[in-house]
């Protein structure tokens, strides 16, 4: 009686704990996040642990970022030799950290050159920037410059900031915060005569996710991908692809332009590739890797050291053979989830999918039920979005799955 009395207590002083850091948050914190009620604590591979001890298996990985998991031993000594070697140095100078990581990753996505930042806003930042620089070097004409507008699509994200926020095609992301920044426009995802369209009114690139995350896990047309990007090539407009999700593995290939069968003249990177430190990559094809010269863009944290040492670590372990893990993984889930009566689509490719509900279903509600349980999936509008560690085992990947089936019904 007396063990089981101790127990007791200390559940009680956990549960107590757990509710004054919440609090805490709501008192000091801004209020940005719809939060659920879970204060993390620890993770191993795909598995997190609360301050209550409770386990659950992680099916979001920060949104895309831990992507090889949690505690990761190479990647955490890797880290921790950098930060007691060189924490950070200014971009004033060179260091070994950033020349390898840009050396890897042109090698692997045979791309020029890179520019690091330290998100994905950022680096679609950059992107917007720099193909309206290499459009005014080509065509501004007597300081006149009009082709200058960047075509993205509706129902696409690509971040926060006030030009990343302008060239989201989503209202809800909107309100509050006009006026935006001019010359983007926005053409219907897979209607290529829209796109077109929107493309001959002064447009210097256009933009696009190849599965649209936050606008609910939605794969573009690969047709439409292949015909816009020839529209592209013989107009010389830039073709960017925002690959801060989709990037390093998560569709089963490094890039997900692989899938379409085609290079875009810029991508984006970010989340899985810092394995959980802050980075954004901006990859430049031969076209566009010498339009920035020195004063026109900067990030003073990008490149840092320890970040990018993290982020060679993530290289290094995103081989072949765990490629074909992510693809096998997929369809186990695809085949899963498909035999539900709830479920009307699995949409996505590799380990970025979207369950498509019955309607009636609550997508929040039906995330709060496999909390409850032990699993932890994120929302994309009224889908249930999977995006786990890349490394998630079998049998993390089973208990899931179970639970999912178990809430879906």
């Amino acid at each position: 009686m007396a063990c089981k009395k101790t127990n007791n207590n200390q559940d009680n002083e956990k549960s107590k704990l757990k509710k004054e850091y919440i609090n805490n948050s709501k008192k000091y914190v801004a209020n940005t996040y719809a939060r659920f009620d879970l204060v993390l604590e620890s993770g191993k591979n795909a598995t997190l642990k609360d301050i209550e001890g409770k386990e659950y298996i992680d099916l979001g990985s920060g949104i895309g970022v831990n992507s090889i998991g949690y505690g990761n031993k190479n990647w955490i000594n890797t880290v921790t030799n950098q930060i007691k070697t060189l924490q950070h140095t200014s971009n004033l100078y060179y260091n070994k950290p950033y020349i390898d990581l840009a050396k890897k990753l042109c090698s692997i996505t045979k791309y020029d050159k890179v520019f690091f930042c330290n998100s994905g806003a950022e680096a679609n930042e950059a992107a917007i920037k720099c193909a309206r620089k290499y459009s005014f070097n080509k065509y501004a004409q007597n300081g006149e410059y009009k082709r200058n507008k960047i075509v993205t699509l509706k129902n696409s994200f690509h971040g926060r900031t006030m030009a990343t926020i302008s060239a989201t095609g989503q209202e809800v992301f909107h309100n509050f915060f006009f006026p935006f920044l001019e010359g983007f426009s926005f053409a219907e995802a897979n209607n290529y005569d829209d796109t077109i369209e929107k493309l001959q009114d002064n447009a210097c690139a256009v933009m696009m996710e190849l599965i649209q995350g936050e606008g609910g896990v939605i794969p573009l047309d690969k047709e439409y991908v292949l015909k816009v990007k020839e529209y592209c090539e013989k107009n010389d407009i830039l073709f960017i692809v925002d690959e801060v999700q989709t990037g390093v593995g998560r569709t089963g290939k490094f890039l997900c332009s692989e899938h379409f069968g085609f290079k875009p003249d810029i991508t984006t990177l970010a989340k899985g590739l810092g394995g959980g430190l802050p980075i954004g990559a901006m990859l430049m094809d031969k076209k566009c890797s010498d339009v920035f010269v020195p004063g026109d863009h900067a990030s003073t944290f990008g490149a840092n050291p320890v970040v990018v040492a993290g982020a060679l670590e993530v290289l290094n372990s995103i081989d072949k053979d765990l490629l074909k893990e992510v693809s096998k993984k997929s369809k186990y889930i695809k085949s899963q989830l498909m035999k539900l009566d709830n479920v009307v689509s699995v949409d996505g490719i590799g380990l970025m999918l979207g369950i498509g509900l019955k309607e009636g279903l609550n997508a929040r509600e039906i995330v709060e039920k496999c909390i409850s349980k032990g699993a932890i999936p994120l929302t994309a509008k009224n889908k249930i979005r999977l995006l786990p560690p890349l490394t998630i085992s079998d049998k993390e990947l089973e208990k899931a799955v179970s639970i999912l089936c178990e809430c879906l019904g």
